[in-house]
């Protein structure tokens, strides 16, 4: 028994970091303790903060090493003290068969018997999970859709067969068949799905294209971010293939092609050879980068982040083989009107120096 018990843990330590295909098992919350918090035991503490979760629950989670305070592993009967950082590790709740389904609006885009392309807009979660009970876009599909199949082995959320951040807007596809997703997944293992995004991000390049090849995993000191590393013994192997769309002088637009799909990919990439996506607050694009130390500046900034008040990435197009007819697929989703403004208002400050 302990063997099995042994063998399913170490199966989902491998998962917890995979694709972005299938998405995390786990999610990461970090909690930072009052200035003025009086000494209390750790999994008081959290039994305070964390819904639906039973103490046991808690005690089993510090147990296992899910739960670190200043970065260190602790036990159930820590005392939290005033500054502590608490980092919580959770399992994101399975599909039971009792996902809730909400009368969401979908943005379909293309749909026939086997598959459909939606377009997700920023702050829509793809699936629930700790603090995303609903409002989802799995609740979405719930709604529009009965008897969507699952894809095994994974969170088992209908007709779902790969995700894009909260905050990343574009075009993603649902399977509405057994056949539809077993194909689809397949092709997202096997890295032959083609899709290109577009990013705004910090500085200049002194090329047209590259290609970032460097192993990402999981972040050793901030549990909800990603990170390089050297080699496969902390991260998996992933490739962001860039080339220049334009420059605006303090930031430039750039599409990327995945031949992998890490998580945070592309923000991760980018944030490692200098250059952080436009306001990406988790990887530090969301203070000014690039660019001059005048008032004026800083207010212009200022206000491109409260036009686009997100990570400025956008899944542009998604190319696939049809499950069923064998076709060759391609869609494409032009830009948010407001992540165009955006970029017309950099365009004419970099006009406005330029005259200068």
């Amino acid at each position: 028994m302990q063997n099995i018990e042994n063998e399913e843990l170490e199966l989902e330590l491998e998962l917890i970091e995979e694709e972005e295909e299938y998405g995390d098992l786990y999610e990461w919350h970090e909690y930072k303790a009052d200035p003025r918090q009086e000494p209390i035991r750790i999994d008081k503490y959290l039994m305070d903060r964390l819904k639906d979760v039973t103490r046991s629950k808690v005690q089993a989670g510090i147990e296992e090493g899910f739960v670190m305070v200043n970065g260190k592993v602790v036990k159930s009967n820590h005392k939290v003290k005033p500054h502590d950082v608490i980092t919580v590790r959770l399992r994101r709740p399975r599909n039971d068969g009792r996902v809730m389904p909400e009368n969401i609006p979908l943005d379909i885009r293309y749909e026939d018997d086997d598959v459909m392309i939606i377009y997700k807009p920023a702050g829509l979660v793809v699936h629930p999970g700790v603090g995303n009970h609903n409002g989802t876009l799995v609740n979405a599909l719930a709604w529009h859709f009965k008897g969507l199949p699952i894809v095994e082995g994974t969170n088992e959320y209908p007709g779902v067969v790969h995700r894009i951040d909260k905050d990343t807007t574009g075009l993603m596809v649902v399977a509405k068949t057994d056949n539809a997703i077993s194909k689809l997944a397949k092709q997202f293992f096997e890295h032959t799905i083609q899709r290109r995004y577009r990013a705004l991000v910090w500085g200049d390049f002194d090329e047209e294209e590259g290609t970032v090849d460097e192993y990402i995993g999981r972040h050793e000191r901030n549990a909800k971010m990603f990170a390089v590393y050297e080699d496969g013994s902390h991260g998996k192997h992933a490739v962001t293939h860039y080339k220049v769309i334009k420059r605006y002088g303090y930031v430039t637009l750039i599409e990327c092609r995945l031949e992998t799909g890490r998580t945070h990919q592309i923000r991760v990439h980018m944030k490692h050879i200098g250059h952080p996506l436009f306001n990406d607050k988790l990887y530090g694009g969301d203070k000014i980068v690039k660019g001059t130390i005048y008032t004026k500046y800083k207010e212009f900034v200022d206000n491109a982040f409260k036009m686009l008040p997100h990570q400025a990435l956008h899944a542009f197009s998604l190319g696939f083989v049809h499950p069923t007819t064998g076709e060759d697929k391609y869609f494409e989703a032009p830009l948010p009107e407001y992540f165009q403004a955006t970029l017309d208002k950099w365009e004419k400050y970099t006009e406005g120096r330029l005259r200068k």
